[in-house]
């Protein structure tokens, strides 16, 4: 099991499709990664040598913010926002959809299970 940035990624998948389980590598940069390294996209996570999950753990290392990091500057981004009181942080605040999605009807996910109202009979 190779553990790459605090992952442990599937040995029986490829490599381009077992580095999206790290957060912040999606298909353009798992690709990326694999070119610059020259790793064949057809083989698999359990045929790499040691050398080459060094090579990819360093250079994920140097090149992205993932996992942790990420997770956290997002945060923080968010709590800089609320704390800010603009409308964007607002709406994160009210547990609200935040990028001007419509409320009267819909937006259930954001919004949790509808409450019924008492007296709203029609």
């Amino acid at each position: 099991m190779a553990r790459i940035a605090g992952v442990n990624i599937p040995t029986g998948k490829r490599v381009h499709i077992a580095l999206r389980y790290i957060h912040g590598i999606g298909a353009k940069h798992a690709d990326m990664i694999c070119k610059q390294l020259r790793i064949d996209e057809s083989r698999r996570v359990n045929q790499l040598s040691d050398s080459e999950v060094i090579q990819i753990r360093e250079v994920i290392d140097r090149d992205f913010v993932v996992e942790g990091d990420l997770r956290r500057e997002t945060a923080m981004n968010i709590k800089r926002l609320m704390d800010l009181g603009c409308y964007r942080g607002l709406r994160h605040r009210k547990n609200l959809p935040v990028r001007g999605q419509r409320t009267h009807t819909n937006a259930r996910t954001r919004k949790g299970p509808a409450k019924p109202i008492a007296g709203k009979k029609k």
